[in-house]
């Protein structure tokens, strides 16, 4: 069913109250991020039941109101195949990622590439420099197009859901992204994927890698803020690794620098040196010197032990903080130090996540924006007039009880940055 009238999207919706159902939006441009981006339509089929294609912007078609949209959650459970996407759309209720229920039983996402349509393929390809080209393409040809995807959507949705993934991890990274950056006299935005082999979400969309924005040259010069009375700050974790560990295994590092008193096992070795001799132990081999002499590698070195053994006997092994399973079938060539690697990036983002969700309800009532998240660094878009005392609150936040120190820094551009630990 076409529905491009308000009154037969009301009868759909009433006839299927309730229902659990499959949703997929159909954006207007397919190479433009979705928060940059309009509907042109959304297909809806209930499962074991009818389809609708909602028309909201398609030359073949009248026009829904955009603000039908939230009649949606009038049905009952939402599986989509990109939860994050339909955040930026509509935000709605009981809605379930099935790309990440099957990422998180094969450790890999969906393949959706051969799902196309020979039309399609023809339009990207064709007319690649047209803005908009999905409010062309033949109104049928989507619905055959959702057809497909929908098939892979039926035979996966049942798989097991992770509830904090689903609702904290993906809400989390949303909230991020629709903050955007500023870059030069524009907005660009950014877009997570968590899909990746261990767990670390990648950053990158329109060309630009933001998780790999070189300090050295110039690449992150024309990032500034979007405030006219605004700064960026960023926050950095301080050893955070090592930090990291050092908290799951109950090692308390003393007061002050962590490389500083790690030297002292190095025969006190001077900052830098000792920085990049604990990485070298803590992704490589421990020396049986080390493991004998430094009580944190000791530690280390037993508990890389204890996970490796448990994921030979269960086949898998938990992430520590939201009990993400890794199964031993979805990976290859894996010995103790790779599997102790892989949990170290994992323990990283599920803590980052943990708080982001803490730190999202004190943003929510502020202008100052928080615009990027890499690995072990917060950056926001400040705006002065939130003042002295939000720094200081998101300070308190990322530091969790001073167990994570942060070193803070702030500058016009994210190239030209000054260091104002001292000052919060």
């Amino acid at each position: 069913m076409i529905i491009e009238k308000d009154n037969q999207l009301d009868d759909f919706l009433l006839k299927n109250q309730d229902k659990d159902c499959f949703i997929i939006p159909i954006l207007s441009d397919v190479n433009r991020h979705p928060l940059e981006n309009s509907l042109c339509a959304v297909y809806v089929k209930i499962v074991d039941g009818e389809e609708g294609l909602l028309c909201f912007n398609h030359g073949e078609t009248l026009k829904l109101s955009l603000e039908k949209l939230l009649t949606l959650d009038k049905l009952g459970r939402k599986f989509v195949r990109d939860k994050k996407q339909l955040n930026h759309i509509v935000k709605l209720k009981d809605v379930v990622d099935v790309n990440l229920q099957y990422y998180m039983s094969k450790n890999e996402p969906l393949d959706w590439d051969e799902l196309s349509t020979n039309t399609h393929d023809y339009f990207y390809r064709v007319m690649w420099k047209m803005k908009n080209t999905n409010r062309i393409i033949p109104i049928l040809k989507h619905l055959e197009l959702c057809r497909n995807q929908v098939t892979m959507l039926e035979e996966h949705h049942k798989l097991p859901i992770h509830k904090e993934y689903n609702d904290e991890i993906i809400d989390n990274l949303s909230f991020i992204e629709s903050s955007g950056l500023r870059k030069d006299d524009g907005m660009v935005y950014s877009e997570y994927n968590i899909f990746t082999s261990t767990g670390r979400p990648s950053n990158r969309f329109g060309g630009i890698n933001f998780a790999a924005l070189n300090k050295k040259d110039e690449s992150r010069k024309p990032y500034k803020s979007r405030f006219q009375d605004g700064i960026l700050v960023e926050f950095d974790y301080d050893a955070y690794h090592l930090r990291l560990i050092g908290h799951i295994l109950d090692y308390k590092f003393p007061t002050g620098s962590v490389h500083e008193h790690m030297s002292e096992f190095y025969g006190d070795v001077d900052y830098e040196t000792s920085k990049s001799t604990s990485f070298q132990y803590l992704y490589g081999r421990i020396p049986q010197r080390i493991i004998e002499s430094n009580p944190f590698f000791s530690r280390v070195n037993k508990y890389i032990g204890e996970i490796w053994g448990k994921f030979k006997t269960q086949q898998f092994i938990k992430s520590d903080i939201y009990n993400k399973r890794i199964y031993k079938k979805n990976l290859s060539a894996m010995n103790r130090n790779k599997l102790f690697n892989y949990m170290i990036q994992l323990l990283e983002t599920e803590n980052n996540m943990k708080v982001m969700t803490q730190l999202i309800p004190f943003l929510k009532d502020k202008q100052s924006k928080l615009i990027l998240y890499s690995y072990d660094s917060f950056l926001f878009d400040f705006k002065l007039t939130d003042g002295l005392d939000f720094l200081k609150g998101v300070k308190e936040i990322l530091e969790q009880d001073g167990v994570f120190p942060t070193k803070s820094s702030k500058g016009l551009n994210y190239h030209e940055m000054e260091d104002i630990t001292e000052k919060l």
